[in-house]
């Protein structure tokens, strides 16, 4: 259905692809793998149009026809569509409008330059249940979670009748139900012929899901096997060139506190690092409770990995404690001993609270500018001296953290826009660290990253606990949550559904936490 012959792409200083060779088959899942930086992206860029035919050098043919795509309309033409790993979803309109958004029915008769918002509607709904996606297509996308808007990205790409569909991530921000709802969806598209592009980091779904699997490192074709004829082991191998060992190198600890109920009862005479008690939170915009009653304490150097169903308060939780989100109704916070008002992220920053937030580009970096002016941004206070800011020593802490995060880029001044997700990752993540916190909050920290790069942020994390700062992990990735935590708190529908040790977590008791099924969970 689709070829790719001997496709080399150039940027000023970057060659991105490299003789790069690709097919896809009818009624195929083809998995397309690499580290961050590999090529991926600009390979689906070039395939959608976004890169033009002239901009690159060799052939693309769809369904046997050369296809000189002057943009993304005459690949849509062609019967492509694609599901970005950063949404493009227009925040102001509503999941119907969005959905629709292009395609729009319109009134008959006299009236037809009207839009038929009624059939925008009916349509839409008709989609969202039929693909299983339980939102409100009245609901504003700006008031949805970045789940829910990855799924309403999908109803909208799944729309289209689309022959080709190109998926980059599209399971990054989805919970485990949500992710088995895409994969039904995908496995029943390939039955009825429509092939498949499939981008993803978690080797579990590739495995579970594509026939085939292409692996790119430093942007040329390691190779295509078929699926049943490789392992995991090997692709992570050809992926970054060299063997991996344990995918989760979390450093053995003794648990701090045990108990979220009574934060008092400790294994060491120790200052909790972050202590909460009785929390109770409400959503600003609707007055409706979200956070119910929640305690918990996190002692220095200690992982606190947090997890839940979509919707639980994993991200509303981090959010009010940072200071961005939320209505205090009740309960205490108190950091180091120090008990904290309600306070803005202004506030809580040089108090030693930092968030790496779930959604990077709307929360956490300004894109238009480059790498070194986002770094620096939240510890500007720590570099100004007399009131002014000393650029010098700003060059030299945004070097530093550049060189030691291996962040992909030609340099500095590189737009934090023009990066891939796993660099753009980074960059938050180092900002987070600039501040040097007592204690951080990851938020899906590592949502869009490739496997190298995640054993470079678990290392990190270790390298923070053995400063004896205290890190909250939030992951919809129950793997992850067992093997980088010292402690696991399943939220259900904003309370507390169970905790445990690391040793006595098992992906059966998190999960019937996370469902509120409390004896399953003992």
């Amino acid at each position: 259905m689709l070829t790719a012959r001997g496709i080399t792409k150039r940027f000023p200083g970057v060659t991105a692809l490299r003789d790069v060779s690709f097919d896809l088959r009818p009624g195929e899942i083809h998995a397309l793998c690499g580290e961050n930086g590999a090529g991926k992206s600009t390979l689906i860029k070039l395939l959608s149009g976004l890169h033009p035919h002239g901009s690159y050098e060799g052939e693309l043919t769809v369904g046997g026809q050369p296809a000189h795509f002057r943009g993304i309309s005459d690949a849509g033409r062609a019967g492509l569509a694609v599901i970005y790993q950063e949404l493009a979803l227009v925040e102001e309109m509503t999941v119907a409008e969005n959905i629709c958004l292009g395609s729009e029915p319109r009134r008959s008769g006299p009236l037809a330059f009207l839009i038929d918002w009624e059939t925008v509607h009916r349509r839409a709904a008709e989609l969202l249940q039929k693909f299983g996606v339980a939102i409100d297509p009245a609901a504003p996308v700006a008031r949805l979670g970045v789940g829910e808007k990855q799924l309403v990205e999908i109803v909208k790409a799944l729309s289209k009748d689309s022959r080709i569909l190109i998926l980059d991530e599209p399971t990054a921000a989805l919970a485990e139900h949500e992710v088995q709802v895409l994969l039904t969806i995908l496995r029943e598209l390939r039955r009825r012929g429509i092939a498949c592009i499939y981008i993803s980091h978690k080797l579990d779904e590739v495995f579970a899901l594509a026939d085939r699997i292409t692996v790119l490192r430093d942007g040329a074709t390691i190779g295509t096997w078929d699926t049943a004829q490789t392992s995991k082991n090997e692709v992570i191998r050809r992926m970054v060139g060299r063997e991996i060992g344990d995918l989760f190198p979390r450093r053995n600890r003794s648990p701090i506190f045990r108990g979220s109920a009574d934060s008092s009862q400790s294994l060491e005479s120790c200052e909790p690092a972050l202590r909460v008690e009785g929390l109770t939170v409400a959503d600003p915009h609707t007055g409706r409770v979200r956070l119910h009653d929640l305690t918990l304490a996190l002692a220095p150097g200690e992982v606190l990995g947090i997890g839940g169903l979509m919707g639980a308060g994993r991200t509303e939780l981090l959010m009010h404690l940072f200071g961005a989100w939320g209505e205090r109704r009740g309960g205490s916070v108190w950091l180091a001993g120090e008990k904290l008002p309600p306070l803005s992220p202004a506030e809580t920053l040089p108090r030693g609270l930092a968030l790496v937030s779930e959604d990077r580009r709307r929360y956490g970096l300004h894109l238009p500018q480059p790498v070194a002016f986002n770094l620096s941004l939240s510890s500007l206070r720590n570099l100004t001296r007399a009131g002014l800011l000393d650029s010098g020593a700003e060059f030299q802490a945004n070097d530093r953290q550049f060189r030691s995060l291996r962040i992909k880029a030609p340099g500095l001044e590189s737009p934090v826009g023009k990066l891939s997700g796993g660099n753009q990752q980074k960059v938050v993540l180092g900002k987070a660290l600039m501040t040097a916190p007592r204690v951080i909050f990851l938020d899906e920290p590592t949502r869009g990253i490739d496997v190298g790069a995640k054993l470079e942020l678990y290392e990190i994390i270790n390298q923070l606990t053995d400063e004896g700062r205290a890190v909250v992990l939030v992951s919809s990735e129950l793997p992850e949550l067992m093997g980088m935590s010292d402690r696991i708190l399943m939220l259900h529908e904003g309370r507390i559904g169970g905790e445990f040790t690391r040793a006595e977590a098992t992906p059966e008791r998190l999960l019937a936490a996370a469902m509120g099924q409390r004896e399953n969970a003992a």
